[in-house]
């Protein structure tokens, strides 16, 4: 007997203990034991006769370390009293133990157990002395159990059950000799098998997914995330329809996570919004929205803007000229990226959107930049065109950008508070003849009133409008006509 338990000892020390293996997350487990067991009573020095128990279980986990275990047994307790003669009880145990197993590894999982239960017995053999006080024959008595063991993994559903232990009998009637001394009890060291059913079914893990499914397709059934993307298996599998073992299903560069609760884009589409962009470019490229063919709601699509008019997709103003870049390449045919496609000083925004020039031609609508050294002089007929005058397209309105011609003309005026000037205005023939006069004339007091509101008497100037009379260049040409479109200021005295 010491020798068997000493085995038993021996493999609870060697037993590999690091995590739990597969001893846990079952439905239900079931076993038969074989016991040897020895008698503890008043003649537990006298000779040993075998003695034997056959035990079956039915096995159900509460958590991780705890399982309840319900058993019935059947055997047969032999010894020799003091004066060598045989003595037997038939005993039949029905306990409830609480098994706890702390650690396991994948092909071991040491226990220890505690329980209650009542016994059955019935002497059939009685000793030869007489007992000092009254026993029993038969009888029932409450029974505690206490042990341990292991379980080895032998197949992937059966494992080998080895244990000991000792079973307190709350009697001193078993060996039909009652002494005041102490109650009965037994020794018991056991070999069984042990049935494992629904492991396969069970969800360590608690993603949602049994064992058995998450072996098939690869995942891991001890973790929730197998990818470790953010997603759990489950939601995965059965939410997204991605793939539970590739933090990036469809591979674009974007994790299926980010995909998911950040760019709200597929997971499982390289390029969601299908403008042969892949969704990872877009976002950590190009910065822009992977669910959006325009991402800037200019007119254009992000690949045209990348690869046809290398435009910035995520800026509808790639150039910061006020003008959509859709404007600029279909409309207006100027430069997206370029804020001054003629060059002559002017963006594209100021020349459409304020001065209704045209941003293809330098110094278009009369519209020219004066250096600030330039000198206001007058030409031997004692006359000056005030070039870089401009208005609002059609109408009389003097636009901010004269105010530095029209300086210079003002300090020639302050200077020379003896002469007169008139002002004659001048357009091109593009409209009919009486709108051209009215509104050269309209024009030409446009400039009047700027000079008399800057200290100028208003007796030393007369406004004349001529319209389109008097040109000084071809109207057949832009050129031309942007000459002719003109103020001039000429010296009466």
């Amino acid at each position: 007997m010491k020798k068997l338990l000493l085995i038993i000892f021996t493999i609870l020390a060697i037993s590999n203990l690091d995590t739990f293996g597969q001893f846990h997350n079952y439905v239900v487990k079931y076993g038969i034991q074989s016991f040897i067991i020895q008698p503890s009573t008043e003649f537990n020095n006298d000779s040993y006769k075998l003695s034997l128990l056959g035990r079956g279980f039915l096995r159900k986990e509460l958590n991780s370390y705890l399982e309840a275990e319900l058993g019935v047994a059947i055997g047969e307790l032999n010894g020799k009293d003091p004066i060598n003669k045989n003595w037997s009880t038939f005993i039949l145990p029905t306990d409830l133990r609480i098994i706890f197993s702390p650690i396991a590894s994948a092909n071991t999982s040491p226990y220890f157990y505690s329980g209650i239960g009542l016994l059955r017995w019935y002497n059939t053999q009685n000793s030869s002395l007489r007992s000092p006080k009254k026993s029993d024959k038969i009888g029932w008595a409450l029974e505690i159990p206490v042990g341990a063991g292991t379980e080895i993994k032998i197949g992937n559903e059966t494992l080998l059950n080895l244990s000991f232990g000792y079973n307190f009998i709350q009697s001193d009637d078993i060996n039909y000799f009652n002494s005041p001394d102490a109650n009965d009890g037994y020794f018991n060291l056991g070999i069984g098998l042990t049935f494992v059913m629904g492991a396969g079914l069970t969800d360590e893990d608690h993603d949602g997914l049994n064992k058995d499914f998450e072996i098939s397709i690869g995942t891991s059934p001890t973790n929730s995330d197998s990818d470790g993307d953010g997603i759990t298996d489950y939601d995965e599998i059965n939410t997204y329809n991605t793939n539970p073992l590739n933090k990036d299903t469809d591979n674009d560069g974007l994790t299926d996570f980010d995909e998911i609760n950040i760019h709200n884009s597929d997971p499982k589409s390289i390029d969601t919004d299908g403008d042969d962009i892949f969704d990872g470019a877009e976002v950590n490229t190009y910065k822009t929205n992977p669910n959006s063919k325009d991402s800037d709601n200019d007119g254009l699509g992000d690949n045209y803007e990348i690869n046809a008019y290398k435009t910035n997709p995520a800026n509808n103003d790639s150039d910061s000229d006020k003008l959509y870049d859709k404007e600029e390449i279909q409309k207006y045919k100027t430069d997206p990226n370029n804020a001054d496609t003629d060059g002559d000083g002017l963006s594209d925004g100021e020349e459409i959107i304020k001065y209704k020039t045209n941003p293809l031609v330098p110094d278009s609508e009369n519209i020219q930049r004066i250096s600030d050294d330039k000198a206001f002089n007058l030409n031997q007929q004692n006359q000056t065109i005030l070039e870089g005058i401009s208005f609002e397209l059609n109408k009389a309105e003097i636009l901010e950008n004269s105010k530095k011609i029209l300086q210079q003309a003002l300090k020639y005026l302050n200077e020379n508070s003896q002469i007169k000037i008139e002002i004659h205005g001048y357009t091109d023939n593009s409209g009919p003849k009486d709108f051209n006069k009215k509104l050269s004339q309209e024009r030409a007091d446009a400039v009047k009133l700027w000079f008399v509101q800057n200290g100028i008497d208003a007796l030393r100037i007369t406004a004349f409008g001529y319209g389109d009379s008097n040109p000084i260049a071809d109207n057949n040409t832009e050129e031309g006509r942007l000459k002719n479109r003109r103020i001039e200021i000429v010296k009466i005295n």
